[in-house]
């Protein structure tokens, strides 16, 4: 069957994978082979394909589809994190819709809803990744809260109790109002606001009449202030030493204390110390043994600690209170103010700073082993530029807030023992039983005396075990899964997440594996548009995927993200680069076609023809081993690059140029059954990059038995290249480039044929390449000379004298045109060699200018030698 005039990537892509998939090729089990793994980043189930997706997800593919085809047991986890915060806004607000409110729920029932939505949606993206090409292992999908999965995330946090790294303890925490739940110090992300500084009177007990002026960026937590702090080194106040002050509005009478925290050049040098709302005031309060006043619920509003304003949100209040302030006459000023204010990663709350109980993980011994990991290059970071980020987190590190305010996850393994104060820690209600009764001594105690936690772990609390706990390493350690595919190979993922889960994955790994969990790490960069924002929905810039893989086909975009996409360097993205990936495929598929058209003829190849393969065959060996060294240094993008020029420039460009027979007549068999060798050599090579149009081409070029997919077709690796066959073809492409250019810039007929004479020490190089000379060249003689020929042009190339026949060329049209480039650049010329024989100049300007000048100099009198040269040829 003729193969089609168009290239139609939906058709052929869909065709495709269907194919793979009841093949089961991508299916991975343990056997003699060498394992490469790669476990998926897992996107939040709540995710849909976006940008920053299509890049990561190729690169691991690329990665996955080239280990396969190296004869290696490739194993490609996918799978899903269940995104506490995220999930359980998401069903929240779709229960709202139905006019259900979550608090009017038991948690039983509020689960059943959220796994509902979790079926429905939850697999979206797992889907969506398929359309790009994907070649994971499905059977192996994984979610974070499959029963197997959660019973692993409880045994470790059951273990790491035991083992004294997990407490619970009274603590500052960041809190998010919107999801109403403590968030880790590396789930805030700090925001540039404009705001204002308020200056607010505190008068003096005792003394109506005198006041001390305190700063504040939020007024609202006035309602909780317990003391005003000084410096006692401070003169200015050394008067109110002992003194109390009255808390605006709320009249409450509190102490001015001394505190060496208090910055005397900073403000007013007077601080309002509210402890149950900033992380510093805290601390103040703890050594003065200050109340603590939470003047703030869960969601936000105003408590009745506060007093005032009880159950205004937060932000209301603080609109409120500076009117009252000034009612009052108690403000002194208000300033414009641009400071950092942190937010919610997950819901883009303003984080509050809150008083509360909770679980953490001490994180000092237990990182220890994964900073040394990096340090020591055990585990390797790409690019190596983050390894210094990555130890400067680690050595000042802070206990992970470990649990969440929330329903959907993986609950807490605590129960509390009614009528004590005490707890009890296990995996399950039979042996937090057992063991409630043996803490007691009273083996009456039933479940109905035990209360687990309400909360539940922070979702990186689960996924720190993803590459250990998909093959069942925590409760099943020695299983022939584990042993086999741990360590991990490599790692593809973003920066951002550094620390929330790379690092902590480490940290795993040496404490449940004594191993690393992988051996790289590759860090890509953020995909942003042409104004260097990063992409996302609510600013609008980002296409949908799902519409370039529609309109491009899914090999175009995947080409199109890695034409600029270097590792840790932000990618710009331009629709330009899926344009150009889509005319790459089509100078693929156009190429194989006119191969595929041609009449053939049993004579035998002409020997241009056999010189022409056996440069493509070096070429190819030549790439493969440059592509294996990107590869070993994570330069994918200059891995493509090196194939891209290989194909469109060497064999698309070059080579069908070299062997394509004359118009009408046929081209031997021979010339094309070693075209479409090599055109498989090639497709082999470009398979991992571009999936779909490999595997069609691979199909086309001959009749394959069931199960010969081009995806597992193993590539042999490179030999070494014959350098002597390479070198005379660059030479020979330097010359013909060079010989065309000439005659483009002579304004020669572009078709005409040429006489071409060379003077060379080196005859036999070009006797042997001269049928390609003359294919290329159009050249109707090629003699060989010891001198100038007259009435021609010279064009020199490396150490060969080339001499072509000025013919249909206005002779004197030429020498007026270069007698006017000569003109100009001796003019040009004069004016360097004055600015450079000014002292002044050359001893005042910088080296580097001056260097310039110098520069300019040279070029203007090497090319007014070659002129000059170019017109004594002319005869003038």
């Amino acid at each position: 069957m003729a193969i089609s005039t168009t290239y139609s990537p939906a058709e052929i892509e869909e065709k495709w994978y269907e194919a793979w998939m009841a093949a089961q090729v991508f299916k991975s089990t343990p056997d003699e082979r060498p394992a490469y793994t790669i476990t998926i980043p897992p996107p939040n189930v709540t995710g849909i394909l976006h940008m920053g997706h299509i890049l990561n997800n190729t690169i691991q593919d690329i990665l996955i589809r080239r280990k396969r085809m190296q004869g290696f047991n490739a194993c490609w986890v996918p799978g899903t994190d269940h995104a506490s915060i995220a999930t359980e806004a998401k069903v929240v607000k779709m229960l709202a819709d139905q006019g259900i409110a979550k608090n009017d729920l038991s948690r039983e029932e509020f689960l059943k809803h959220a796994f509902e939505w979790k079926e429905k949606y939850g697999g979206i993206i797992l889907s969506q990744l398929r359309k790009l090409g994907a070649s994971c292992d499905w059977d192996r999908t994984n979610f974070t809260m499959n029963e197997d999965y959660s019973k692993e995330v409880i045994q470790v946090f059951c273990d790491l109790y035991e083992k004294g790294f997990i407490y619970r303890g009274y603590r500052m925490v960041n809190w998010d109002p919107s999801a109403q739940t403590a968030v880790s110090d590396e789930e805030v992300y700090h925001k540039d606001t404009d705001g204002n500084l308020y200056h607010v009177k505190y008068p003096i007990a005792g003394d109506p009449d005198s006041f001390v002026i305190i700063a504040t960026t939020r007024p609202e937590t006035i309602l909780a202030d317990a003391a005003v702090a000084i410096n006692p080194e401070d003169e200015r106040y050394k008067h109110l030493h002992g003194k109390k002050v009255i808390v605006p509005l709320v009249n409450r009478e509190v102490p001015i204390i001394l505190d060496d925290y208090v910055d005397l050049e900073f403000g007013t040098g007077c601080l309002k110390v509210t402890p149950a709302h900033d992380v510093n005031d805290y601390e103040i309060g703890q050594r003065h043994e200050l109340p603590i006043i939470n003047a703030m619920n869960p969601d936000g509003t105003i408590s009745e600690a506060g007093e005032l304003y009880i159950g205004m949100d937060r932000f209301a209040v603080r609109k409120q209170i500076v009117r009252d302030l000034k009612e009052a006459g108690l403000m002194e000023k208000i300033e414009q103010y641009r400071h950092a204010v942190g937010h919610s990663e997950r819901t883009d709350a303003v984080i509050e700073p809150r008083l509360s109980e909770q679980w953490f993980l001490n994180m000092q011994d237990i990182s220890k082993p994964a900073l040394k990991a990096v340090v020591e290059g055990e585990v390797n970071l790409i690019p190596g530029k983050f390894v210094n980020t990555y130890r400067h987190w680690m050595e000042n590190v802070r206990d992970w807030c470990l649990s969440r305010q929330l329903w959907w996850g993986h609950r807490i393994p605590a129960y509390y023992i009614a009528g004590t104060n005490d707890h009890v820690v296990a995996p399950t209600d039979e042996e937090a039983l057992a063991k409630a009764k043996a803490k007691t001594g009273n083996d009456a105690l039933t479940m109905a005396d035990l209360r687990q936690d309400e909360d539940v772990l922070d979702t990186w609390a689960s996924s720190w075990l993803w590459p250990i706990s998909v093959f069942k390493g925590i409760s099943e350690p020695d299983n022939p899964d584990i042993n086999y595919y741990y360590p991990t190979n490599d790692l593809v993922t973003a920066p951002e997440i550094l620390f929330f889960w790379v690092a902590r994955m480490i940290i795993a790994g040496y404490q449940y594996r004594g191993e690393k969990p992988f051996n790289n790490v590759y860090l890509t960069g953020i995909v942003r548009d042409d104004k260097r924002r990063k992409m996302s929905k609510s600013l609008g810039n980002s296409p949908d995927p799902l519409d370039l893989i529609d309109q491009y086909g899914a090999d175009s975009i995947r080409v199109g993200m890695l034409f600029a996409s270097p590792a840790g360097n932000d990618l710009l993205y331009k629709e330009d680069l899926i344009v150009q990936g889509s005319k790459f495929a089509n100078k693929i598929w156009n190429a194989f076609r006119l191969i595929k058209g041609w009449e053939t003829t049993d004579a035998p190849a002409s020997e241009k023809d056999r010189l022409a393969m056996a440069w493509v065959a070096e070429r190819i060996e030549e790439v493969k081993a440059e592509i294996q060294d990107h590869f070993d240094k994570f330069r994918i993008s200059d891995a493509l690059m090196s194939v891209y020029k290989l194909i469109w420039d060497d064999f698309c460009s070059w080579f069908l140029e070299m062997i394509k027979p004359p118009y009408g007549e046929p081209a031997s068999q021979e010339t094309v059954d070693g075209s479409i060798k090599l055109f498989g050599e090639l497709l082999k090579i470009l398979h991992p990059f571009m999936p779909f149009i490999t595997e069609e081409l691979w199909h086309e070029l001959k009749e394959r038995g069931e199960g010969e997919f081009l995806t597992v077709t193993q590539m042999a690796d490179a030999r070494p290249a014959d350098r002597a066959i390479l070198d005379q073809m660059e030479l020979i492409k330097e010359v013909v480039s060079g010989v065309r250019n000439f005659k483009a810039e002579k304004q020669m007929p572009k078709h005409d044929p040429i006489e071409l004479f060379i003077n060379t020490k080196e005859q036999p190089i070009f006797e042997k390449h001269s049928g390609l000379l003359e294919k290329l060249l159009i050249t109707s003689n090629i003699s060989f000379v010891t001198e100038k020929v007259d009435g021609t042009g010279s064009l020199r190339v490396q150490a060969h004298e080339f001499y072509i026949p000025l013919v249909g060329v206005d002779l004197d049209a030429e020498k007026e045109k270069i007698q006017k480039e000569i003109e100009y650049t001796e003019g040009f010329l004069q004016k360097v060699v004055k600015k450079l024989s000014n002292e002044r100049f050359v001893q005042n300007a910088p080296e580097q200018v001056v260097g310039l000048e110098r520069k300019k100099q040279a070029d203007a009198e090497a090319k007014l030698e070659v002129l000059k040269k170019a017109l004594t040829e002319l005869g003038a």
